[in-house]
């Protein structure tokens, strides 16, 4: 068994044959599947979709740091409602994205501890978001006390961040960039013990060579795992095993829909 702790399987993307990508993924073993959120535009296709598929379907609440700006507080009081009065599995994607634009850092490290916040209220863990702006990310999340709960989503940093990011109770989620000749991350990620590594597609983003460039879906899973099992020289069994354990301590799903 294997699970997509960050898919986005609600997008467009998708429209034509959602119900053969889930099934694809099922077929190769990805047996659940988490959907972080971006804003309120898609949070009833998310519970559209975990309606549809209670058994391998779970749902975070949170505000993607990409869509932070003017009028982010709506925004994030829709977050805190769904916190409030719906089923979530966790709060994320969120965090902090300087690769697009700097307008609105202050917002978005505002949005990030909030949501953070929120997470430990909730009892939740969190999924971060991080694109060139580690430092930015690491000084939230220092701010907090105690060790946090969550996952460093598409984890793209160096061994020393990485090591950081553990070190502050968070997983690694690892994906397609591993299969990535220039991704770096496989250099150095068999120094990382596998009870620190959720996996994860990100789909339709970030496919797996030999698919990269194409649109990402949960099968291709096991090429990231083939290739953990290379790097860690275990089984893909192993992988599988030891990564969905993480996952469920992480995120804790009930066993009666596992």
């Amino acid at each position: 068994m294997f699970v997509d702790t960050h898919t986005h399987l609600y997008v467009p993307d998708f429209d034509a044959d959602l119900a053969q990508v889930i099934e694809r993924g099922l077929n190769a073993g990805v047996q659940r599947l988490i959907l972080p959120a971006i804003d309120s535009t898609y949070t009833q296709r998310m519970r559209q979709l975990e309606k549809a598929y209670p058994f391998c379907v779970s749902v975070m609440a949170g505000l993607h740091p990409t869509h932070v700006g003017l009028g982010f507080e709506q925004e994030l009081d829709h977050v805190y409602h769904q916190l409030s009065t719906e089923k979530c599995i966790a709060v994320g994607e969120i965090g902090i994205d300087l690769y697009w634009d700097k307008t609105y850092l202050k917002e978005q490290q505002e949005a990030f501890a909030r949501q953070i916040q929120w997470a430990r209220d909730f009892d939740l863990p969190f999924a971060i978001h991080c694109r060139q702006a580690f430092d930015e990310v690491f000084e939230v999340l220092s701010s907090f006390q105690g060790l946090h709960r969550g996952v460093f989503h598409c984890f793209s940093g160096d061994f020393a961040q990485a090591q950081r990011a553990i070190s502050l109770g968070l997983h690694l989620g690892i994906g397609g960039v591993v299969t990535f000749k220039n991704g770096g991350i496989d250099q150095w990620l068999r120094e990382v013990p596998l009870e620190h590594l959720v996996l994860e597609t990100d789909a339709p983003y970030l496919a797996p060579v030999p698919h990269r460039g194409k649109r990402n879906e949960p099968e291709f899973l096991t090429l990231v795992v083939a290739k953990l099992a290379g790097l860690y020289e275990v089984s893909e069994q192993e992988i599988g095993r030891v990564t969905t354990a993480n996952a469920q301590s992480l995120f804790k799903w009930s066993d009666e829909i596992a």
